[in-house]
């Protein structure tokens, strides 16, 4: 069953090309994906799928079945800021998610009596409770908490997740999705791979994460200089396949260059008054040197940067310590790193990563222990807010404001035009300004001002999010010869098994395993780990269930059960508040007394959530 179509689409962007006379079909149970440079068009394409934007070809056909019903993730949501989690989650006119809208309200604001029963009446008639149930599981694999939150209050990360959670919980026929894993750690990743992966899901997305094309997608497109080419397979397939009409396109591309050298050399020998069969050679020419002028890409060239030598004594930590009231972000950490570290950083987002990179940068001193710097080290610090570019300057002089020319290891010295190139800003684009570029472009000559200052430690905290492939292959293809050490934050799998040998994994509490491996090999050895305790638990459980005899304990009243919801709600609530007022203490302007005002509170909210969490648990053993 075809679920849409385009035909004849054509799209500029002023004198830009976007994508011309392009066709694509997309059938039920296809997942496919969609890749390109950033700024070649890839969410204006799907804008055109969704109607939100018009081809420019007045025989253009966008088809879409009238039977199906479609779900659009953007890049960036569309939120309105003062609703709250739940308004946003449940805008919809189906009536199970209106049910189940009405019952967490209700369960929230404590609802009693003829409003509660007809709040559990309305979800009987709809028969929703099975789909509350899913609704909940997507909420807490995105670590969607307090439906109370205003939109206005989140993180742009935070916003990302209500917005796919809602997506996914409309369960529509047709998902588009643009850049769904961006804000992901790696648990919602891998959990959001076994979602699409299912049978029953049809799929159109744009995304980087070359784990998430492998594993999910049947097909790939790639947009490049305005066509579509098709692959059908996983990542693995496109990369063999593009590979092959690369070769020949360089070989075709080569000839076509040694033809035009020739026809030049007959143009400028022809004499201004032409006869027709001249004048037809000459166009001929004109269309020939259109065609060589559509570069292939290559990635054959290395980046060796001159970066400062490194000394014997790089970055130490002795016995560090970092803690804000009763949250503890790292405990008693010792490291010496070496030369030409390759560190990878894990960990579920709020344990303390950010806070470990200030200490290392001493942007936070520690509470206990010290963290020495060698004399030598140049940090170059890449994090996900510090995109502050000035819209009004060019592409060029925001690197040429940083450097007149970038030495290399060779001795030899780029140019700043020279240099973006390496990173594939063309000539005419290194002429636009800041405010033209897309969100992509944008990350990636942050990256660079980063980069021309040529640090010996380099922190990278998400470099990949809205990174094109390209780009990725071509800063993996830098980071693996960079000669100084490098420490990786990053939610993308294969960016971090590509580059680091070892991790630090944030286990929550200011514990901080050494792990002496890769990515792929901690998840493997993780597995085994919950699968060993899992099966223990099950042993011990049957064990138990012989043993025990039956009991004769009362089970939970109504108001006992009303009062165990109740609570769920509420330490969910206050944990939110903990984790805002923890969050307070990586302010770098805060105050003494904001301190000593905020650890008072921490203290009580901490408190609290213990009284309460015995009384859940005493209920739950009812239960």
């Amino acid at each position: 069953m075809n679920y849409l179509t385009l035909e004849h689409i054509t799209k500029n962007y002023g004198e830009k090309n976007l994508f011309d006379d392009i066709t694509l079909h997309i059938d039920k149970g296809q997942k496919i994906a969609l890749v390109a440079k950033n700024g070649t068009g890839k969410s204006t394409l799907l804008k055109v799928l969704t109607g939100e934007e018009r081809s420019e070809r007045e025989d253009s056909k966008v088809f879409v079945h009238k039977s199906i019903t479609t779900g659009f993730l953007k890049q960036e949501p569309d939120f309105n800021p003062s609703d709250t989690v739940i308004d946003t989650i449940f805008d919809s006119n189906n009536p199970i998610l209106s049910a189940i809208r009405d019952y967490e309200e209700a369960m929230i604001l404590k609802k009693e009596g003829p409003e509660l029963q007809a709040v559990l009446e309305k979800m009987e008639h709809h028969k929703a409770w099975d789909f509350e149930v899913k609704i909940k599981e997507i909420l807490t694999r995105f670590n969607v908490k307090d439906l109370q939150q205003q939109i206005g209050t989140m993180s742009g990360g935070q916003q990302k997740r209500v917005a796919l959670a809602k997506v996914l919980i409309e369960e529509p026929d047709f998902l588009i999705l643009d850049e769904p894993t961006n804000h992901l750690d790696v648990d919602m990743i891998a959990w959001l791979e076994q979602y699409l992966s299912l049978p029953n899901r049809t799929v159109f997305m744009i995304t980087h994460d070359r784990y998430f094309l492998d594993r999910v997608c049947n097909v790939i497109y790639e947009l490049d200089q305005g066509q579509l080419h098709k692959y059908k397979g996983n990542y693995s397939y496109y990369l063999e396949k593009k590979a092959e009409r690369t070769e020949i396109e360089a070989a075709t591309m080569d000839k076509s260059k040694k033809l035009l050298k020739r026809e030049l050399e007959w143009v400028r020998r022809q004499p201004k008054a032409r006869g027709t069969k001249a004048k037809s050679r000459v166009d001929a020419f004109h269309a020939l040197k259109d065609k060589t002028s559509g570069r292939v890409e290559k990635s054959d060239f290395k980046l060796e940067f001159k970066s400062e030598r490194l000394g014997k004594k790089i970055v130490e930590c002795h016995n560090v310590s970092k803690y804000f009231g009763t949250f503890k972000a790292v405990e008693k950490f010792n490291y010496k790193f070496k030369k030409r570290e390759r560190v990878g950083i894990v960990g579920p987002n709020g344990v303390g990563k950010s806070t470990f990179i200030k200490l290392l940068t001493k942007e936070l001193a520690p509470d206990t222990g010290k963290v020495v710097v060698g004399e030598t080290i140049v940090f170059g610090h890449y994090h996900q807010e510090g995109i502050q570019l000035n819209a009004d300057k060019t592409v060029l002089d925001v690197i040429r404001d940083i450097a007149e020319e970038i030495p290399l290891s060779s001795g030899q010295k780029l140019t700043p035009a020279a240099f973006l190139e390496k990173f594939l800003f063309s000539r005419k684009q290194q002429r636009v300004f800041v405010s033209q570029l897309s969100g992509g472009e944008r990350r990636r000559l942050y990256l660079l001002t980063v980069l021309v200052k040529n640090p010996n430690f380099l922190i990278l905290d998400e470099p990949t999010n809205d990174l094109d492939i390209l780009t990725l292959n071509i800063l993996e293809e830098f980071l693996d010869e960079y000669p100084g050490c490098l420490v990786l934050v990053s939610h993308d799998r294969y960016f971090m098994d590509k580059l680091t040998e070892h991790l630090f994994v944030f286990e929550g509490d200011g514990k901080i395993k050494d792990w002496n491996g890769n990515y792929k090999e901690y998840r493997a050895w993780k597995r085994e780990q919950e699968a060993e305790i899992r099966q223990q638990e099950a042993v011990t459980q049957k064990a138990e269930k012989k043993e025990k005899p039956v009991s004769d304990k009362p089970k939970l009243t109504y108001e006992q059960r009303k009062e165990f919801n109740r609570l769920e709600k509420e330490i969910e609530k206050l944990e939110k508040k903990k984790s805002q007022l923890a969050e307070k203490f990586n302010d770098p302007n805060i105050t003494p007394e904001i301190i000593k005002e905020t650890s008072i509170q921490l203290n009580e909210i901490s408190d609290t959530i213990d009284e309460k969490e015995m009384r859940w648990l005493e209920l739950a053993e009812l239960a």
